[in-house]
């Protein structure tokens, strides 16, 4: 059973289980690395009449940076990137919600990283929603957005014999939602 939009007006909670919040980089200027964050949590409080009036925020706990290879996720952990010692979290948190079709919304807000704080937008297509066995309201959203990593202050590279360099700037974080709605 599926609801109307103005009736998933209220608060939800993300799913960790059942939620992915990755990324991908370019590699050695021929390849793309793929990874995720294992830990966050996030909040939001959908207006299905009037999207403009949502908002919300995730805290994503950098030390939970997984690429499948243990050796990159320790140096990805460390200052060259993350610094997830002196900045434990990446923080998003909405600043406005705009619909752009019957599907498709555009997030905007402030993403942190290290001691950086940039806008973004966020371009989200909501996949529906339903009444789970356990009687808990879903809504289901997916997007992405490209950031440069210099922009955050993740500058750390290294030069290739050849030319170009082993990690490029350009990173797409990817997000696949699924919030549950809390009574």
């Amino acid at each position: 059973m599926t609801v109307s939009l103005p009736e998933l007006t209220g608060d939800y909670v993300l799913d960790p289980t059942h939620t992915r919040i990755g990324f991908v980089a370019r590699h050695a200027m021929v390849t793309k690395v793929r990874g995720a964050f294992h830990q966050f949590e996030g909040t939001a409080h959908l207006d299905g009449a009037d999207p403009a009036k949502s908002s919300g925020q995730v805290v994503i706990k950098t030390e939970s940076i997984d690429t499948g290879v243990e050796q990159r996720d320790q140096h990805l952990r460390t200052n060259d990137f993350l610094d997830a010692p002196n900045f434990p979290d990446i923080t998003f948190r909405t600043t406005g919600v705009e619909r752009k079709s019957d599907t498709d919304y555009r997030v905007t807000g402030d993403l942190t990283i290290k001691d950086t704080t940039k806008p973004v937008s966020i371009d989200f297509e909501y996949t529906g929603n339903a009444v789970d066995p356990y009687g808990n309201l879903r809504v289901g959203l997916e997007g992405s957005v490209t950031i440069s990593r210099k922009e955050f202050g993740v500058t750390w590279n290294a030069a290739l014999e050849g030319g170009g360099v082993l990690v490029g700037d350009k990173v797409v974080l990817e997000f696949d939602v699924s919030a549950i709605k809390q009574s």
